[in-house]
């Protein structure tokens, strides 16, 4: 058996959107299935020309490994002995892999409830190549197996799922308003993430041009104001703790509005979803990412719950990294 480190890092990329990666990598040494090994380290949310950042993957490796080994049992017990938590993410040799899970200590299954705090053992990933090779890595960008996270929904009030990447956002950030904040939902409409707010004790200010669902509208520590957020100054409606927007909307707009925002100073968090348009490289949205991106303190990711989107996070707490830091997974 012979562990030998890899030189760079792993990208496992989002499901149908693997062409947005390959953009964003320019190239790489290998790929298998949705993986993809590139030799150079890449900073996730670096603005140098010469380290360019890389949003669309569901999951990083950080420090990936290549395992040579001779039985199930084997390599098994390799992995045992670097840490608990491990997910595979299998592409070929399915059966070989599932031998394997079998004997690794479980993982949860079911999902979470919200909120929910990450605990803080780290959740490492590994793939099979071949039928005595493994690639792997302890650390990973993402808390959550595979970078993927289910929670318990509410199918009934809210009305979108819309609100699941709110929860997610929060999850990573391990930190989210309460009783005694005030947040500012831009592009509201219908409601989904005012809801998910208003569940956490929190008072929301909702603008839209168009209104709220009235079973959201009817709910108590709700102020909504119909008219387009963007053309509303920060000083027109005063200091929040917490800013939130998941509006359709082009980015490079998005942007400009932030920009008064931090000017301010009248808002120290931010939860916003930068929608994309067109194929990788063509739209705005994948120059404008990088300018979020370059805002100190602020972190650019595809979330589980993401579509054809990125989410930008700039929190006062400073925790929320890419993936929370890499480490965190559930025990």
């Amino acid at each position: 058996m012979t562990l030998t480190p890899l030189a760079g890092q792993v990208f496992q990329a989002v499901r149908g959107f693997a062409d947005h990666l390959e953009w964003e990598l320019g190239d790489w040494k290998e790929s298998w299935g949705i993986l993809y090994y590139k030799e150079a380290e890449i900073e996730p949310s670096s603005s140098r020309a010469d380290s360019p950042p890389v949003f669309w993957h569901q999951n990083r490796w950080l420090e990936p490994f290549c395992l040579t080994f001779d039985s199930i049992g084997q390599a098994a017990s390799a992995l045992r002995g670097i840490q608990r938590n491990w997910a595979p993410v299998l592409f070929t040799q399915f059966r070989r892999g599932a031998l394997i899970s079998e004997k690794l200590p479980p993982l949860p299954s079911k999902p979470r409830p919200f909120p929910w705090t990450v605990p803080p053992q780290p959740m490492g990933s590994w793939t099979l190549v071949n039928p005595r090779t493994l690639i792997g890595s302890a650390r990973c960008s993402s808390p959550f197996p595979g970078g993927a996270i289910a929670y318990i929904e509410d199918k009934h009030f809210p009305p979108s799922r819309a609100y699941l990447k709110l929860w997610e956002a929060l999850t990573l950030c391990g930190n989210r308003p309460g009783p005694a904040s005030r947040c500012l939902d831009a592009g509201a409409s219908p409601g989904g993430w005012t809801w998910a707010l208003l569940r956490l004790g929190a008072s929301v200010l909702a603008v839209d041009r168009a209104p709220l669902e009235a079973r959201i509208q009817a709910l108590p520590g709700l102020s909504f104001i119909k008219h387009d957020a963007f053309t509303l100054k920060p000083e027109t409606l005063g200091p929040v703790d917490w800013l939130f927007c998941d509006a359709a909307c082009y980015p490079q707009r998005l942007y400009g509005w932030i920009e008064q925002w931090l000017e301010s100073g009248l808002c120290t968090n931010y939860v916003c979803t930068l929608k994309m348009q067109g194929s990788a490289g063509a739209g705005e949205g994948f120059a404008v990412s990088r300018r979020f991106a370059a805002i100190p303190g602020s972190v650019v990711l595809h979330l589980f719950h993401n579509k054809h989107e990125l989410t930008w996070i700039h929190t006062a707490a400073a925790r929320c990294q890419e993936g929370a830091g890499g480490g965190a997974a559930p025990a």
